[in-house]
């Protein structure tokens, strides 16, 4: 992966390439963006910068034998690290190792801005928690105590070391501060919070941000030649999400706006008519995982906006026609502790149902506590 094939976030690629170019490249980065960044893929694409024979002041080669490699994640000198769980059970631990790993580079030429529910489901290991087991530390210590292959530079890639086993987080901690001549760990992370305060000293952060709208919507005009009425919905609820927005641009029309409307005027009669709320909450749980999200992100992009007409700043407002007109007056019912109160309780259904909660009973919860918002 080129940084060319990255969109946006130049300011990043620059500091990267500049740290390379100017020789001060520290050993350890700490690649921290939130869920839905392109962290992976940045961290992806700086490996094969690092290992390219022919970099330039703006990215790799993408044509010389170490590019070759790196563009099909098989390039020896890159060693990588992910969460993962035997869900065959096989007792045979090379085996395992060996076609987890062929299931690895499979998923990054197949999903190169998947996330980890992505990862998990490709791999078929949705029933198990997806975990960097404790003997990971003696494999990377091992791994880079052999001298490099071809290149001038051995990497380490750990994606999601918060998931990382206490032991194999201990494991590392020499090795991390101390490693080899020519040898650069390359960490992942969607929450720095939860690492050990000792990996985040040896480390070097680089923040990734959520992509621009800007960027999403001219990656999806030029790569997949999404029409511009799609692509102005799909970049408003992906949300800097370039995965998500990718997933969205094959899904179904799932009416989102409708229903949600009909949701939030249910809610504001719940006392009325709580025979709605439970109708609403069963077709909610007759959908497809994407349009339950769907669903959430529109919401939550409509609290934004109804925030902005709180706030009497509505000329930056990204809406117009029906959705202005239902936020002018849904705006009404509402004041900015609301709005803050009813966008943190999506928030909190999003997270419940990516952990496979029951569809039908986090809608129903999330439905009577936004009445209890709205009426208190």
């Amino acid at each position: 992966m080129t940084f060319a094939s990255i969109p946006g976030l130049g300011e990043v690629k620059r500091q990267l390439i500049d740290s390379v170019q100017s020789n001060h490249l520290a050993h350890a980065l700490l690649f921290a963006g939130k869920n839905g960044s392109l962290s992976l893929p940045m961290a992806l694409a700086f490996a094969q910068y690092l290992h390219c024979q022919n970099k330039n002041g703006t990215d790799a080669c993408g044509t010389c034998a170490a590019c070759s490699k790196s563009s099909k994640y098989i390039h020896p000198d890159t060693h990588f690290v992910f969460p993962q769980n035997n869900v065959k059970n096989d007792k045979d631990e090379d085996r395992f190792r060996s076609e987890i790993l062929k299931q690895w580079r499979s998923f990054l030429l197949e999903q190169p801005f998947g996330n980890l529910g992505d990862w998990v489901s490709f791999y078929g290991g949705e029933d198990k928690q997806a975990l960097i087991a404790r003997e990971e530390s003696r494999d990377i210590v091992r791994a880079l105590s052999l001298k490099s292959f071809e290149s001038s530079v051995k990497i380490m890639i750990i994606w999601l070391p918060e998931l990382m086993h206490t032991s194999a987080a201990n494991g590392i901690l020499k090795i991390l501060e101390e490693p080899p001549p020519q040898t650069f760990f390359l960490l992942v992370t969607q929450t720095a919070e939860q690492l050990l305060p000792t990996i985040l000293s040896r480390t070097q952060s680089v923040h990734i941000p959520q992509l621009q709208d800007a960027d999403i919507d001219e990656f999806l005009k030029t790569k997949h030649a999404v029409e511009e009425d799609k692509r102005h919905n799909i970049v408003q609820l992906a949300e800097g999400d370039l995965n998500f927005a990718l997933k969205l641009i094959d899904s179904e029309e799932d009416h989102h706006q409708t229903r949600f409307f009909d949701w939030m005027r249910a809610c504001y009669n719940f006392q009325k008519d709580a025979a709605k709320l439970i109708a609403l909450s069963d077709e909610f749980h007759e959908l497809d995982k994407l349009t339950q999200r769907n669903l959430l992100m529109y919401g939550l992009s409509m609290m934004r906006e109804a925030l902005l007409y709180i706030a009497e700043a509505d000329k930056i407002s990204r809406i117009k026609g029906a959705e202005e007109t239902f936020i002018k007056n849904f705006s009404k019912h509402l004041n900015i502790s609301k709005t803050e109160t009813i966008s943190r309780l999506m928030n909190d259904a999003q997270y419940h149902l990516e952990r496979n909660g029951s569809a039908k009973m986090i809608f129903m919860n999330l439905s009577l506590q936004i009445g209890k918002t709205i009426n208190p």
